[in-house]
């Protein structure tokens, strides 16, 4: 059993725990951006989680016209470490680390990751829509605040037809078409600038 024996559940485990982490970071921002209920259980949860890390850096970069630039730069940082490390672990820059590239890879992923948020958040809420109309549920009240920017002009363009409301699938099928418009360009740009094709194939 050689270095890739150890390597692999290593490479998994940032992935999953630093990739997660990511993810609460951006629903913070995101929440924070469409003034979401932070009473809500699922915001609370969100708070506590990335509140450690955030109040000491908001002392160093304030918020500026309501963007909350620390969150902005704990996802930044947080994604290109993670990538750094997935890097170094699976050997991926043997022949060398290309900051350019590091720097692109990173602004990719966070791109990916925020298209997967409005695109499960929309099919998530679409499907609780269905199995509990009409009663509360804090998950469903979280995603509804976080979809609410995409959805609201998706309404006005395309009204109920017969009582069954079509917005949802349109922005989905509109959230995939952009997904493979520009993800595609942005990894091959990653690329150029001394990204590793093999690790962007494996994290994009």
């Amino acid at each position: 059993m050689g270095n890739g024996y150890l390597a692999a559940p290593v490479i998994f485990l940032i992935d999953t725990l630093l990739g997660l982490y990511v993810l609460v970071v951006l629903l913070r921002f995101l929440l924070q951006t469409t003034r979401a209920d932070f009473y809500n259980p699922i915001s609370q949860f969100i708070l506590k989680v990335t509140d450690p890390a955030l109040r000491p850096l908001r002392r160093l970069i304030p918020g500026w016209g309501g963007i909350d630039n620390a969150s902005l730069v704990l996802l930044f940082v947080v994604q290109c470490l993670a990538l750094l490390l997935l890097g170094l672990i699976s050997g991926a820059f043997a022949d060398g680390l290309s900051v350019p590239g590091l720097l692109m890879a990173t602004i990719t992923k966070l791109v990916s990751l925020l298209l997967y948020v409005y695109l499960f958040g929309i099919f998530i809420l679409a499907l609780l829509s269905w199995i509990s109309p009409g009663g509360y549920n804090p998950v469903a009240a979280v995603i509804a605040n976080l979809t609410e920017p995409v959805m609201r002009p998706a309404r006005r363009m395309i009204p109920p037809i017969g009582g069954i409301d079509l917005s949802p699938m349109a922005v989905i099928l509109a959230i995939y078409v952009l997904r493979m418009l520009i993800m595609p360009p942005l990894m091959s740009v990653s690329v150029q600038l001394g990204f590793p094709l093999g690790l962007a194939r494996l994290v994009f």
